[in-house]
């Protein structure tokens, strides 16, 4: 097996990784982990043994019964990719014995949760990333290195540069029948939230209104919520729809700034921009028109705008989500998306759920179709 240097680990010590949990998503970590240099796949656990034992001899590791086992073994850090509902059990022996975990999205099922983990993490001092891989999306790659300055290089403080007034996403798929312990807005929405509060420097909403509905499962299935941030530079608000009940699948969002617009198709892996200053002069010069009057109808916009589109590159999300953690782990840096980040997404989900619960029929209660538009929830008190 040829090995890869993503992670420009050569001349550092091999990490040695694990994989909990190696399902849909943990099979690739456990993938990821044995091809990368400077790694070495200790092993895996998974609740299904034959599952567990398939994945280590296509790896040439060995499957471990218990997370307990696997840290016995010796392992630096470990990705978690069990069911929601299992993230804290699975790495709070990781986490209390000061392994790195890389969980996940969600970082865990309730904020309370969320937070357990969080106090594990800080009193061993191990690190802690949420895996929110949507970050590592090409296109999303592609926005920051648009927005890339000098004084910030990677584009990270996009949503300063770009001052969103309006975001629209639609991430939409037909029913898998996976993930259906949990609601759509904590399988599917938790990718968007996550994204939205990163361009909002991490700030949580200060309103949440939600429309749910519940068709196959036990929680809703199809749910769409509107955010609405006060900041100080300007109000924005994001309207966002997640559905497993569609006909087709659509992972699109939309984001209209002061200085200016993009579009992202995460699925396409396609996107474009308009920057304002890019465009002042045409605009001013409409602008100039319209006021005097003058009948602009043969006027095509799409050629009147200046549009640029993405540039983007072919690395696979999960490589560059675990290279991240992994240099993390390596430099004793907070990773991107830590559990601060993790809990900010998991709040705000769970304010949207409360939105939409009382007219479901409580958190449990057979499957039916009820539709509920809350009339806002009031943020809690500010992160720590």
């Amino acid at each position: 097996m040829t090995k890869s240097n993503t992670n420009g680990a050569a001349g550092g010590r091999v990490l040695r990784c694990g994989a909990v949990g190696v399902g849909r998503m943990g099979r690739h970590h456990a993938r990821v982990y044995a091809e990368m240099d400077g790694v070495e796949l200790v092993g895996v656990v998974d609740a299904d043994e034959k599952t567990a034992r398939e994945c280590a001899e296509k790896h040439g590791t060995k499957a471990f019964a218990s997370e307990r086992e696997l840290l016995s073994a010796g392992v630096d850090a470990v990705s978690i990719a069990s069911p929601t509902t299992a993230h804290r059990a699975c790495a709070e022996p990781f986490l209390e014995a000061g392994v790195a975990c890389l969980i996940e999205k969600p970082l865990a099922q309730t904020t309370e949760e969320s937070e357990a983990l969080l106090a594990m993490a800080e009193r061993s001092g191990a690190c802690l990333m949420v895996g929110h891989i949507e970050r590592f999306n090409p296109v999303m790659r592609a926005m920051r290195k648009a927005a890339a300055s000098e004084d910030d290089p990677d584009g990270r403080e996009i949503g300063q540069k770009l001052l969103p007034r309006f975001i629209e996403v639609h991430r939409v798929s037909p029913m898998t029948f996976r993930s259906v312990d949990i609601g759509v807005v904590m399988d599917m929405m938790i990718h968007d939230l996550d994204v939205v509060l990163m361009l909002m420097g991490g700030r949580e909403p200060d309103e949440v209104q939600a429309a749910g509905v519940a068709i196959v499962t036990e929680h809703e299935d199809l749910c769409n919520a509107r955010l609405t941030f006060h900041l100080p530079e300007g109000t924005c608000v994001a309207n966002i729809t997640a559905s497993r009940l569609a006909m087709k699948t659509e992972r699109v969002a939309r984001i209209t700034g002061e200085n200016g617009y993009i579009k992202i198709d995460y699925a396409a892996k396609q996107g474009l921009i308009i920057k304002r200053t890019a465009n002042e002069l045409q605009m001013r010069e409409v602008r100039d028109q319209l006021r005097a009057g003058r009948d602009l109808t043969d006027l095509n916009w799409q050629d009147l705008v200046n549009i640029e589109p993405l540039v983007i590159d072919n690395a696979e999300p999960i490589v560059m989500e675990i290279a991240e953690f992994l240099e993390a782990v390596r430099s004793g840096r907070r990773p991107e998306i830590d559990a601060n980040a993790g809990m900010a997404n998991v709040r705000t989900a769970e304010r949207i759920v409360a939105e939409i619960r009382g007219f479901m029929g409580g958190a449990e209660g057979s499957p039916r179709a009820k539709i509920h538009v809350g009339a806002g929830v009031k943020p809690p008190a500010p992160a720590r």
